[in-house]
């Protein structure tokens, strides 16, 4: 399903468009010469883009099973640090534009983008990742953090050794809290003499927190050589710095975080040292919106995806976790039961 009927009066705007959104982004896939019946899905990322090794890489994960099955045009645009919320709109206002449909926006940090554009395109879905905009046309995807980061709270007490364990978090913001929120409960809930150290890469609208590994690095080698031996990076791209930290010191343990950290190719000789990774199915919600655009029953309004969806979860890459299963197993059913209320502020 396929509606461009802002394209005809367009075409000069368009062309500016694009000249804008490869200046403020890179497109890394864009297909040509297709029918005018096939479906075009337009993908914007947030900054590190495809190939993060981490919440960006998830989504492309659903981008690329939906281009396959529904033989889609596809288009991938990638947010730049530093750069303005004019140039987000114009990211998304070029999708659209384009004739995409649906356009996802990848990160809450798009959403007064989406907010602002996604009204003047009715007759285009919005996908709109871990964030809620509050027009008809739009779908927000959104996951409950909270509760995958509680279960690897869980695992982080059972296997430290000394009850030192840590939590790096990519910008000090109200989503990134919730995962250290979730994170620290699961850790004193398991065991209260625990001690969870916290803390960002950057504050308020600086993202760089997200994209840079050598303060990942450098923020978790601080953390163990103060004797942390377990570290939860939830920073997307800078988490990388940490895993690499970590399989520094022996007897350590990282947690990745979105995408399964312990397969990606880039950090395959650090993956011994990887216990598990809280993984967001971002692909999922991906996958589901565009399918229902194909379908012509456009998802709208708020789809959580949550544990009890299997919308978060731990991996078990490497059988780290088969010594404590039995334990994990028993706090997932008491959360999907309402026994457990976790957190979602510290």
């Amino acid at each position: 399903m396929r509606r461009v009927s802002k394209f005809a009066v367009a075409c000069s705007v368009t062309a500016a468009l694009a000249f804008t959104a490869t200046a403020c982004g890179d497109s890394s896939t864009e297909d040509t010469g297709s029918d005018k019946d096939q479906m075009k899905i337009g993908m914007a990322y947030d900054v590190g883009g495809r190939g993060d090794n981490s919440f960006n890489d998830s989504a492309a994960r659903g981008l690329d099973k939906a281009k396959a099955e529904f033989d889609a045009e596809t288009k991938e645009l990638t947010a730049k640090t530093g750069e303005t919320p004019a140039d987000r709109e114009t990211r998304l206002q070029s999708l659209a534009e384009g004739g995409f449909n649906p356009v996802i926006a990848v990160g809450f940090a798009y959403k007064d983008a989406v907010d602002k554009i996604a009204p003047k395109y009715p007759d285009v879905t919005f996908g709109l990742v871990d964030s809620v905009a509050e027009a008809k046309n739009v779908a927000n995807i959104v996951f409950t953090e909270e509760q995958g980061s509680y279960l690897a709270g869980v695992a982080a007490a059972l296997k430290s050794k000394d009850g030192q364990i840590g939590f790096i978090g990519g910008v000090d913001l109200p989503l990134i809290k919730k995962f250290a929120a979730g994170f620290q409960q699961g850790v004193l809930d398991t065991n209260p003499k625990a001690k969870v150290q916290i803390q960002y890469l950057s504050t308020g609208s600086d993202l760089s927190g997200f994209g840079s590994p050598d303060k990942g690095k450098a923020a978790a080698k601080g953390m163990l050589d103060k004797g942390v031996d377990v570290i939860f990076a939830a920073a997307g791209g800078s988490g990388a710095g940490s895993i690499e930290a970590v399989a520094g010191k022996s007897g350590a343990w990282s947690i990745g975080v979105d995408s399964d950290q312990a397969k990606d190719p880039a950090l395959s000789k650090y993956a011994a040292t990887i216990l598990t990774s809280v993984v967001k199915n971002v692909d999922a919600g991906v996958y589901d919106l565009s399918k229902s655009v194909k379908d012509g029953e456009p998802l709208t309004g708020t789809q959580t995806y949550s544990l009890a969806k299997n919308g978060v979860s731990l991996t078990t890459t490497g059988d780290h976790l088969t010594d404590i299963q039995a334990k994990l197993d028993e706090a997932k059913k008491k959360i999907v039961d309402g026994e457990i209320k976790v957190k979602t502020t510290l």
